[in-house]
């Protein structure tokens, strides 16, 4: 198969009807399936924060196991985004997000039958895995989809909204099926991928940008790294910050992250140039977008806890709590659109993280006896916030790297996402082991989020507008 991008003839009757990618038709199926791959991973997500609590009665394990059904899914997300983006521009998007989908659907089965804590934190592996490939094979998609910048990041609003609607499901379906079961909230994602799958059918092969060899040095190495930082911080929290095996996984996470950028800076076929992380736009990109995921995973999991551990709440009532702030998210996510094509991205981006900062300091105000009313009103501005920040920066990026580092650069941005979201359930859920201290670690948290959104805010006026 050549390995040079689709030339730019005039399409043909029978290149719309096969659905080739970039006719309508094409661009159709393939913004289909990028949606609802991205909504299964997030609706995935938000369902095992609310199920936490019925996995940690059925299984045991106390905080650091449920962290680690968290984590360990977010782990291997964030470390093979990295390369996963590399894959994608090399072998095409169609190609990778259909390996994905079909990796990610059978370790959502194998959640779902998992007979003890271990096989399911193994089975949150391979499932995050599969997520890696997802997200930078469905950008890149729309990118080769939608190559006019309006138009794609119309596509772009739209793929951030089925995020939105699986955040908003996510929390009532999770509290829903934990009542019944909490392996079901892992069986539900299997119609939707395989719905995602034979959509994925009717669009052509992607073009194939390169056959360089994999970069093995540089993903062990990421892989380490991030996996020694977030053993460290979980584990911290569970035997302390001086514990042997606490500061080998310190060393080791240091010593990975030397290897990985010698590898990127020296190696013949780097997954992650350094170019592309010295520019300006990405790596204010990817520091957003860490904030944005510390704010937002961290404040589901903290008061996915809360209300259920601390103030009594059902797992159904603690789904629907989060339903307000998640429904108006998925209304907001388009908004960010227009309003980057009004005002610029930088508007909606810095606007956005101000909203979430507001709303986690909000969160630390009322006493324990807050009723939860409150508290659900309070976690609106963190949810819209999100909202308006996450497709703007996305679109920003996307218009700002060339076509065939689009998985790439998707890549590295949402590793960092990811990588936010791990980290502070490492570290938060460290902070509220303590029962007798909860609220006390839950404000702690949250203020530590507002304050890594708050900076980010202040970075964002840096990002440079597109100029044509």
């Amino acid at each position: 198969m050549s390995s040079s991008v689709a030339s730019d003839r005039p399409s043909s009757s029978a290149d719309t009807a096969a659905g080739r990618p970039g006719t309508a038709n094409g661009a159709r199926w393939a913004l289909a399936a990028a949606l609802l791959g991205f909504f299964v991973m997030t609706l995935d997500a938000l369902i095992v924060n609310v199920a936490l609590p019925e996995i940690g009665r059925g299984f045991g394990g106390g905080m650091t196991g449920l962290q680690w059904v968290v984590d360990g899914y977010t782990l291997m997300f964030a470390a093979l985004l990295l390369s996963a983006g590399s894959v994608t521009d090399r072998i095409g998007a169609r190609q990778a997000f259909g390996a994905g989908l079909v990796v990610f659907t059978v370790a959502s089965a194998a959640c779902g039958f998992a007979p003890n804590l271990g096989v399911l934190v193994v089975a949150r592996l391979v499932q995050g895995a599969g997520a890696a490939v997802i997200v930078p094979a469905s950008l890149a998609l729309i990118r080769e989809a939608f190559p006019e910048p309006a138009r794609r990041a119309r596509a772009i609003s739209v793929w951030a909204m089925g995020g939105s609607v699986g955040a908003a499901a996510g929390p009532v379906l999770g509290g829903v099926l934990s009542e019944l079961s909490w392996r079901m909230i892992f069986f539900v994602n299997l119609p939707v991928g395989v719905l995602a799958l034979f959509l994925l059918t009717r669009t052509a092969r992607s073009p194939r940008q390169s056959d360089a060899p994999f970069d093995w040095t540089g993903q062990i190495a990421a892989v380490a790294a991030m996996g020694g930082l977030t053993y460290a911080a979980i584990e911290a929290g569970a035997v302390g910050i001086d514990a042997p095996r606490v500061l080998f996984a310190l060393v080791v996470a240091v010593v990975a992250a030397v290897v990985f950028l010698t590898s990127q800076a020296r190696g013949r076929n780097p997954m992650v140039p350094l170019e592309l992380l010295r520019a300006r736009t990405m790596a204010l990109s990817a520091s957003v977008g860490f904030a944005l995921n510390v704010g937002f995973y961290g404040m589901i999991f903290l008061l996915g806890l809360y209300l259920q551990q601390e103030q009594g709440l059902s797992p159904m009532a603690t789904g629907l709590a989060f339903l307000p702030m998640t429904l108006l998210t998925a209304v907001v996510s388009p908004t960010a659109a227009r309003l980057a094509a009004r005002f610029g991205p930088r508007m909606p981006i810095i606007t956005g993280q101000l909203l979430m900062a507001t709303g986690l300091v909000a969160l630390c105000v009322p006493p324990a006896s807050a009723p939860a009313w409150l508290l659900i009103l309070l976690m609106i501005p963190v949810g819209t916030g999100g909202g308006l920040a996450v497709p703007a920066v996305t679109s920003l990026l996307l218009d700002q790297v060339p076509a065939q580092r689009a998985g790439t650069a998707s890549g590295v941005l949402n590793a960092s996402r990811q990588l936010g979201g791990a980290l502070s359930v490492a570290v938060f859920g460290a902070l509220v082991s303590n029962h007798a201290h909860f609220l006390h670690g839950l404000r702690t948290s949250l203020l530590i989020a507002a304050l890594f959104v708050a900076l980010t805010a202040a970075a964002s006026v840096l990002l440079k507008e597109k100029t044509s």
